[in-house]
């Protein structure tokens, strides 16, 4: 199911390679099937379309911690606390400081 959402996916951003939510979309079905070097590509192309709210850096830094790449995931997450206070998400700003936490660096 997920390699076809992907297809479907990238077809739709050979139409319209700007749109966020479809290169968010596309990163999440990667993100699924543990394509974590995809994920990562694709999360950053989202993130220069759009202003995230915080969700985005959930799923950088589960990726970078997932490659074993500490420095990059707590930069990850410190990003996604700042746009999750930016955005008045105190909790999932709570939640990016537990991983944080848990990091092993």
């Amino acid at each position: 199911m997920s390699e076809e959402r992907i297809q479907k996916f990238k077809k739709l951003l050979e139409k319209n390679p700007a749109n966020p939510l479809v290169h968010y979309s596309l990163a999440n079905e990667y993100f699924k099937l543990n394509r974590y070097e995809e994920t990562i590509e694709t999360i950053n192309v989202y993130l220069r379309l759009k202003d995230d709210e915080g969700a985005a850096y959930r799923i950088l830094g589960h990726c970078y911690t997932e490659l074993g790449m500490q420095d990059s995931a707590k930069d990850a997450y410190e990003k996604g606390i700042e746009a999750a206070s930016r955005h008045g998400h105190p909790d999932m700003a709570e939640e990016f400081r537990d991983y944080l936490e848990s990091l092993d660096i």
